[in-house]
């Protein structure tokens, strides 16, 4: 059961997930006899008497007729209480619940019958996938990265590569959680989480900036230097440009796993002088008088 509902065989399923959930609670009741013998006593509510808050009134478990039970699956189904007894009772045959110690300690399972222990079937059982995030700069992200990670008291060493964005998830290897059946591990699922940079941002799958100019840069065009993410390249803008305009760096954005670059988008905003000399204000002055631009004309006979 537990590998019918494993998430990897069912990507993007929710009643998958919630039940290999409850697989693993049962597993976890049946493999601990203090556990066990909390669930016995509360049902449902076994662990929250096990954390010291007390259950609803009434919650306990009956005693159960094992005999009523046509296979292990049917016992596992009435535990969960997902999918009921169910089965075909004509054709149910009466089991022996049984109780023996071993070196483990204290042990309960139903014996069917030829003598099959039924926690037999669960040797390939794998352990439980683990999700954690990580944080990372810009310049960790884009460059790739090495983290030394602690996870449930384990230290992990994790190589990222080049290109991981925000929502992007590695998987590890043999460093989830350990099936108590097969002791073999998960895998360890790590999201990615950029930290904010104060200059780039993403947008989409490129990534942009904000670069301000001056009024005679924006009037009479400029080769100016724009920051990338790997150094500073030399930007031509066109003549005549308006505060707000984007133009694009090809080959100049995020790079992906593989290499390839996307574009940086430059957002410009023209900002002017707050504090200007006696000469350059006599030049504006001057500029107003002659100029005969109007950034008006357009809204000229806006009416209601």
């Amino acid at each position: 059961m537990a590998r019918k509902y494993h998430p990897d065989l069912n990507p993007n399923d929710k009643e998958a997930e919630t039940r290999f959930k409850e697989i693993n609670e049962a597993q976890e009741v049946l493999l601990d006899p203090e556990k066990r013998r909390k669930y016995d006593q509360f049902g449902q509510y076994w662990k929250q008497a096990a954390a010291g808050t007390p259950p609803p009134s009434g919650a306990g478990f009956e005693e159960m007729d094992f005999g009523q039970y046509g296979s292990f699956d049917d016992f596992i189904n009435e535990l969960l209480g997902r999918f009921g007894r169910g089965g075909d009772r004509s054709r149910r045959r009466a089991y022996t619940y049984r109780t023996t110690t071993g070196p483990e300690g204290f042990r309960e399972y139903v014996d069917f019958g030829g003598g099959e222990d039924p926690f037999s079937r669960f040797t390939d059982v794998p352990g439980q996938d683990t999700e954690a995030a990580i944080a990372l700069t810009f310049a960790e992200a884009f460059q790739g990265t090495q983290k030394r990670l602690q996870i449930d008291g384990e230290t992990i060493t994790v190589r990222i590569p080049p290109g991981a964005k925000s929502g992007s998830r590695i998987r590890i290897k043999g460093k989830g959680q350990t099936s108590p059946f097969s002791q073999q591990r998960g895998d360890l699922y790590l999201t990615i989480e950029l930290l904010p940079h104060p200059f780039f941002r993403f947008e989409k799958e490129n990534i942009t900036c904000e670069i301000p100019i001056s009024p005679e840069e924006a009037v009479l065009g400029a080769q100016i230097e724009v920051p990338t993410p790997d150094g500073k390249v030399t930007m031509k803008i066109p003549p005549g440009v308006d505060s707000g305009q984007t133009l694009r760096l090809r080959g100049k954005g995020w790079q992906d796993p593989k290499g390839n670059r996307t574009d940086l988008m430059v957002r410009l905003k023209i900002v002017t002088p707050k504090d200007l000399t006696s000469t350059e204000r006599e030049c504006y002055e001057k500029l107003r008088q002659i100029s005969s631009f109007n950034p008006r004309r357009a809204i000229a006979e806006v009416r209601l």
